[in-house]
């Protein structure tokens, strides 16, 4: 209805997905893109359970390779009147990143491509994550690294735009770049154990697709050489419970093993149960 008012916040995370979907479309995205569905292929092949979710990026197929029966893709985003293009993209639910509809400990894998960065709360977000995921569940987070070529380009775009200059951004204007650092740090105060972490797209930040290609020597010597200097990341972290209590055949033997009778010498060197 028209008389109804404007959320800014609605609006500002809309106009911020628009900008990133838009950015995707030209060749630093696309190459950037084409990093991130190769490592994300990899990373949740070998995770099973049965309850999978993807949150956000749908440009990005985050499930493809894993084979849990119950694969959701949601988005924040969003949808529009009719919703065409987020059904053709293949999301199935639309949700608030800090307000997941799943039980507690429902899930076995969520996967976050850029979603932190786009969150309004990525911290909250995070904990909700933390919140619907079993123990011993799996998330795996894709971010720009903000200390990257990439990265110090962006900033220096952002200092020129504070003087002035109406220069382009090189990457969309979208959210806060968390860094890889801090990330680790958010994931260790909600009890997540690092399992791996990947960098990529060490090429300059360039805007045509020749150019990038040419520099794709930088990616195999950046790996090996200044590996955490690439434009993008990769983390997969697992949930860790303290003091989780055993349970069927494991607790049942703890029970019998503590319940043995103990035997005792005596003086005169008689064995006394």
């Amino acid at each position: 209805m028209d008389g109804l008012p404007v959320n800014p916040l609605a609006s500002r995370a809309q106009s911020q997905h628009e900008a990133l979907r838009r950015w995707l479309a030209t060749p630093p995205g696309r190459y950037l893109l084409t990093w991130e569905q190769q490592c994300m292929d990899q990373a949740v092949a070998d995770l099973f359970g049965f309850h999978a979710l993807q949150l956000g990026l749908p440009e990005l197929d985050g499930l493809r390779m894993n084979r849990m029966p119950h694969r959701w893709r949601a988005s924040d985003e969003d949808p529009g009147e009719d919703g065409e293009r987020t059904r053709r993209l293949g999301v199935t639910l639309h949700c608030d990143a800090d307000a997941l509809p799943f039980a507690s400990a429902s899930l076995d894998l969520v996967v976050l491509p850029h979603t932190l960065e786009l969150a309004a709360d990525p911290h909250r977000a995070l904990r909700e994550v933390e919140r619907v995921l079993v123990p011993e569940g799996r998330v795996v987070v894709i971010g720009f690294n903000p200390l990257s070529l990439w990265g110090l380009r962006q900033r220096v775009g952002g200092w020129r735009r504070r003087l002035g200059s109406r220069a382009p951004l090189f990457l969309p204007e979208a959210g806060e770049m968390l860094g890889y650092w801090r990330l680790r740090d958010w994931l260790r105060l909600l009890s997540f154990e690092v399992e791996a972490g990947r960098f990529g797209c060490f090429v300059p930040p360039l805007r045509r697709y020749r150019w990038l290609s040419r520099f794709e020597w930088m990616e195999d010597r950046g790996d090996r050489w200044w590996p955490v200097f690439g434009a993008a990341y990769m983390v997969v972290a697992v949930k860790r419970v303290r003091g989780m209590r055993l349970v069927g055949l494991a607790k049942r033997a703890q029970v019998k093993a503590g319940k043995a009778p103990a035997v005792v010498t005596n003086k005169e060197g008689l064995d006394v149960e």
